[in-house]
């Protein structure tokens, strides 16, 4: 790790979010703190025209009679300068920011309108106009602006202006006011077996996390980071806060397609993605051992099954690290290239990462490090290391400091439910008492309500959520999230939902990867016409069997797959059956693929 990144950080003195700002104005003034691409080139944004433009913001809610603890809906596709400037002039002010996702189902949004009665909403120009439609037909008061065009929607704070002296000393008063224990922000989860919760978070929350990752990210001062994920996801959030509190440069993404040219452009050294994007990458690497050219073929396999040993011991024998320079020159550099090049540090959260890709991305020059946490956590709870020997494939790697987790109600291998307590755990859900106390124990540790385990003493280990797990009609118990990791190492399934609750049997609903099945098919001979009429050819039906049956004898009886259901089209977050983070939604799935299911268990158990 460079000097500049290892060494021993000053005591942190900023206490609620918005303090980020002048903390960064006074330890290393960034004049590329924002960076967003505009007319076909990157513009940038000094941290002092940040404070300004924030400043302009917050006195225009004063001026306009917003009171502390009034909400302000933000509903960002992606990071962008201007909802970190509605976000910082909100907290500045004691509003509460509620980011919710674009791709919420009707009932969700009106759930939190009614909930929060957000005195104002604000979004891109192309979800105005659905917006204000949608407002009306709840009969909500809430004002509606975009930040995109000069209109009569547009959110005219946001233009670069001067507040007078007497604006500014009225802020810096209500400023003052905003306490550490105050909630600045309620971000909804998405929820995947039920109706949204708001978690109300307070500055307090977020700053003590934020200062456990100051201690351990291999981030320096002017730094470029690319920022793609959305705003209202808590890792993203978080994560743009911590790059304000080291003084990098953020790059935000300008718009879901783009980031890939995005990362040629910024050639960034560090950035936070969910598995999804890596899973991508891989696949464009098994789709090359697809290729006609019989020598790239065996180069490819040669290559990923030497990445797939990487780092399983903690020394690289000489033998091994001259076979990885080879693979990384001829085959994994296009990892690296496909990210800018200098791209050296990855964060991943929000669903689990398969060890393989792990491996694979640190041979190509990438240490790749995963994490676990959740809304109600701030979002951290623990995280590998990019120190050398702390960094464990397949695991979530070390409690941060100030965390403590504790496991409960153990099974015979030591897994879990995983409990937290410390400073970034939520102040409760907004306006659930019920719910808030539910999900606490009676000495005040927070129920994740996931399985894990320690592994090699120290190392956390997420196995299954806790409500996932289902007992099959023959009496044994399923965890189906390592089971559906298991099945994803084929490079054909895209998606895997793990099915079998109260039947004799597992099976699996399993979405293909089209693009690898047609470079298959066309390999092969067989006439490709349209997924929804592949799936049911018997040569892709086999081919698929062949890949389950391979996979099923690392598994004991009762835990392998003896049947399937190919699904036309992939699952979609605005018909509800994946979340926002792109985990299955079980109760939606099994309802709309509830005669495929139930015509697969009847010819399998048909006598």
């Amino acid at each position: 790790m460079d000097e500049a990144r290892n060494i021993t950080r000053e005591a942190i003195d900023f206490k609620r979010l918005f303090d980020l700002i002048g903390y960064q104005q006074e330890k290393y003034p960034n004049p590329t703190a924002l960076n967003y691409f505009d007319q076909g080139q990157w513009k940038s944004l000094s941290i002092h025209e940040l404070q300004d433009r924030v400043n302009g913001v917050a006195c225009w809610f004063i001026e306009n009679g917003f009171q502390k603890g009034d909400k302000v809906i933000l509903v960002p596709h992606i990071g962008r300068p201007e909802w970190m400037i509605i976000d910082f002039a909100c907290q500045q002010t004691g509003l509460i920011v509620v980011p919710v996702h674009p791709n919420l189902q009707d009932t969700e949004l009106k759930t939190i309108l009614d909930e929060t009665k957000a005195k104002l909403c604000l979004c891109i120009a192309q979800d105005i106009k659905p917006l204000i439609d949608f407002l009306k037909d709840c009969g909500a008061s809430t004002a509606v602006y975009q930040i995109d065009t000069p209109s009569t929607t547009f959110f005219k704070p946001l233009a670069p202006h001067a507040p007078d002296a007497q604006s500014l000393n009225h802020l810096h008063v209500i400023k003052a006011a905003v306490q550490e224990e105050d909630i600045a922000c309620i971000m909804y989860t998405s929820g995947s077996s039920g109706e949204p919760k708001g978690v109300m978070l307070t500055h307090a929350n977020i700053v003590s996390n934020l200062k456990s990752g100051l201690t351990f990210f291999p981030l320096a001062p002017g730094d470029k980071v690319l920022s793609f994920l959305p705003f209202s996801h808590i890792l993203e959030r978080a994560i743009n806060y911590a790059y304000l509190a080291f003084g990098t440069s953020i790059y935000y993404s300008h718009s879901r397609e783009s980031f890939a040219d995005d990362f040629a452009s910024v050639r960034p050294v560090f950035c936070t993605s969910v598995p999804r994007v890596l899973e991508k990458m891989y696949d464009y690497l098994q789709q090359q051992l697809l290729s006609n050219n019989i020598v790239s073929r065996k180069l490819i396999r040669w290559a990923i099954e030497l990445g797939k040993k990487y780092k399983e011991r903690e020394r690289i024998s000489f033998i091994y690290g001259i076979q990885l320079f080879i693979a990384r020159l001829l085959v994994l550099y296009r990892w690296r290239k496909r990210l800018g090049g200098k791209i050296r540090y990855m964060v991943v959260g929000a669903a689990t990462l398969r060890a393989e890709i792990g491996r694979l991305m640190a041979a190509s020059g990438i240490q790749v490090v995963e994490g676990y946490g959740l809304t109600e956590t701030s979002p951290l709870i623990s995280i590998n290391r990019f120190e050398p020997g702390l960094n464990r494939f397949g695991t979530v790697g070390l409690v941060v400091p100030g965390v403590e987790i504790l496991i409960v109600d153990t099974d015979e291998e030591d897994a879990g439910e995983i409990l937290v307590k410390g400073p970034n755990v939520m102040k409760g859900y907004f306006n659930k008492p019920a719910l808030t106390q539910e999900a606490f124990t009676t000495d005040g540790w927070f129920r994740t309500g996931d399985i894990g385990k320690i592994v090699d003493q120290r190392f956390l280990k997420i196995t299954d959520r806790k409500k996932e797990i289902f007992k099959t009609s023959t009496g044994k118990y399923i965890a189906p999230q390592p089971l559906q990791n298991h099945f994803a190492q084929s490079p054909f399934i895209q998606r895997c939902l793990i099915l079998g609750f109260q039947k004799p049997f597992v099976t699996a609903l399993i979405v293909p990867h089209f693009e690898i099945l047609e470079a298959w098919c066309k390999s092969k001979a067989i006439h490709w016409t349209s997924p929804e009429f592949m799936i049911h050819n018997i040569k892709v039906i086999n081919h698929f069997k062949a890949e389950i049956d391979a996979l099923n004898t690392a598994l004991p009886n009762f835990r392998q797959v003896r049947g399937f259901v190919l699904c036309a089209k992939d699952w979609s977050a605005d018909e509800g059956e994946i979340t926002h983070t792109m985990k299955p939604v079980r109760r939606v799935l099994e309802n709309n693929y509830e005669t495929e299911i139930n015509k697969m268990y009847s010819k399998l158990t048909a006598p």
